[in-house]
């Protein structure tokens, strides 16, 4: 039952004490749950939508016919996504703190679906980059948003494998997009020239769909709690529980740990403090957070916003049929999260984190030396990215599950678009420019050699993971990181 003080708003700047988290913490797994895994976990497959449609047409985006971009002008629309993408994080990420998950979560996918159908009409390099940027600032506040309302709303128990599903999801996305370009690229259907523009509408389509189910989820009761609106975060909390024991019988207890956490009513704290508290109280664990995002972004994005190209330009692919060659691919990364993730929970998430990073690196470091000596076809050559990759998705999920559970509630949606926004500006900007340069250049030792600092970005994040980690695993999120301000 809740307590006194979850049923009355505190004033200003008043520490005060609440079940709210244990009361969340110990529901049973649920179709509630659900529900808010499949409304929220859209986001990552609205971003495996665009970064593999690019991928996908970006040899027919090449074509005279279309809009006659060069390799360079290819891997260019890939980093302005990106940009768009680390500025969408910063300035949405910071409204969701001030302003509350939900609507930052609506706001940024609507954003995100004018932007992509803009992208179907675009007759040129300029207006197509300008609006692949504005896409990315949609998916980037996308990120903060949601990564906060998840871990919120997921019990302490499931939480790493429930994030690294849905951040897994991305890939359920890869291969609609894989699927999308495969089929509107046929002659039979839209052809090259009117293909590709259809595949951005449909994402448009798709994205209205989701608002559909999107605006049935809570606001997050913690949030709520800690902005000193605890009737409301009562009533919906409340909601929750009575559909849960509809379905499943009485809930089990509050744990004895959560029944009565600390918790004041205080504004969200400013840019200036929050990097105050980054550099000083968490220097650690913003340190390890920096390092997995910058390895984790580099790595994928220096093979995906190239795949295309390497497989057309080295293996000689016909541009149509580019999109077979990303299902492996798309499979091996979407089996990882959901295969490994509940080893996150059991486990553990500085070893995990370790061993995904570290035989990721030194896998696509091997690939890198095959593809030099010239052992893989076009066929083998996926075939090894998709057994990397299973390592890497589940490497790459638990990044942005660190930047978001290891940081206190009030400054957790700014945390994670800091640490993406840094992370995904160096490696995720750097990466697609720079290797479609180098597969420009006609060189595979130039490839490999991309390939081979990619590894060794991800072995050191892994490394240093394993050494000052935090044990995350199966805690609730104010004994990770609890509350600003709070008494205890």
């Amino acid at each position: 039952m809740p307590t006194d003080t979850a049923l009355a708003s505190p004033p200003p700047d008043t520490t005060f004490r609440t079940d709210i988290p244990g009361r969340l913490d110990r529901l049973p797994w649920s179709r509630w749950h659900w529900r808010v895994a499949i409304a929220l976990g859209v986001a990552w497959v609205l971003d495996g939508l665009e970064v593999t449609l690019v991928g996908s047409v970006g040899a027919v985006l090449e074509r005279p016919d279309t809009l006659g971009l060069s390799a360079t002008e290819v891997g260019w629309s890939g980093s302005l996504y990106i940009a768009g993408a680390v500025l969408g994080a910063l300035v949405f990420g910071r409204m969701a703190d001030r302003m509350g998950r939900k609507r930052l979560f609506l706001a940024t996918l609507a954003v995100y679906m004018v932007a992509t159908l803009a992208t179907a009409f675009a007759p040129d390099f300029a207006v197509f980059a300008a609006c692949r940027f504005c896409t990315g600032l949609g998916i980037g506040g996308e990120y903060a948003a949601i990564n906060s309302a998840i871990d919120e709303l997921i019990p302490a128990r499931v939480r790493g494998r429930v994030n690294l599903a849905i951040n897994g999801s991305f890939w359920l996305g890869a291969a609609l997009g894989a699927g999308l370009s495969l089929v509107l690229l046929d002659a039979r259907v839209f052809g090259p020239v009117w293909g590709w523009r259809a595949c951005f509408a449909l994402g448009a389509v798709l994205a209205i769909a989701i608002v559909l189910v999107r605006r049935h989820v809570p606001e997050s009761p913690r949030w709520l709690a800690t902005h000193g609106r605890l009737d409301e975060a009562e009533r919906i909390i409340a909601a929750i529980e009575t559909e849960i024991r509809a379905t499943h019988g009485p809930l089990p207890p509050v744990s004895p740990d959560c029944a009565a956490v600390a918790m004041r009513r205080r504004a969200a704290p400013g840019v200036g403090e929050v990097m105050r508290l980054l550099l000083r109280r968490f220097r650690q664990r913003s340190v390890i957070t920096l390092a997995l995002m910058v390895a984790q972004a580099f790595f994928y994005n220096a093979i995906f916003f190239t795949y295309a190209l390497v497989l057309s330009r080295f293996y000689g692919v016909p541009e149509a049929r580019v999109a077979l060659y990303i299902f492996p691919f798309a499979l091996g990364n979407a089996l990882g999260p959901l295969l490994l993730g509940p080893l996150f929970d059991h486990v553990g998430r500085r070893r995990m984190i370790a061993a995904t990073y570290v035989l990721s690196g030194i896998g696509l470091a091997l690939t890198g030396w095959a593809f030099v000596q010239g052992w893989l076809d076009a066929r083998t050559q996926a075939l090894c990215w998709s057994a990397v990759f299973f390592l890497a998705s589940a490497a790459a999920s638990s990044a942005y599950l660190t930047a978001s559970e290891v940081f206190p509630l009030e400054m957790r949606a700014l945390a994670i678009s800091v640490f993406y926004a840094v992370g995904t500006g160096t490696g995720g900007f750097v990466a697609p420019l720079l290797l479609g340069a180098l597969i420009e250049s006609g060189s595979r030792e130039a490839v490999a050699a991309g390939y081979g600092f990619g590894a060794a970005l991800v072995i050191i994040a892994g490394l240093l993971a394993l050494r000052f980690g935090i044990d995350a695993e199966r805690r609730p999120l104010e004994h990770i990181a609890p509350p600003l301000g709070s008494d205890e």
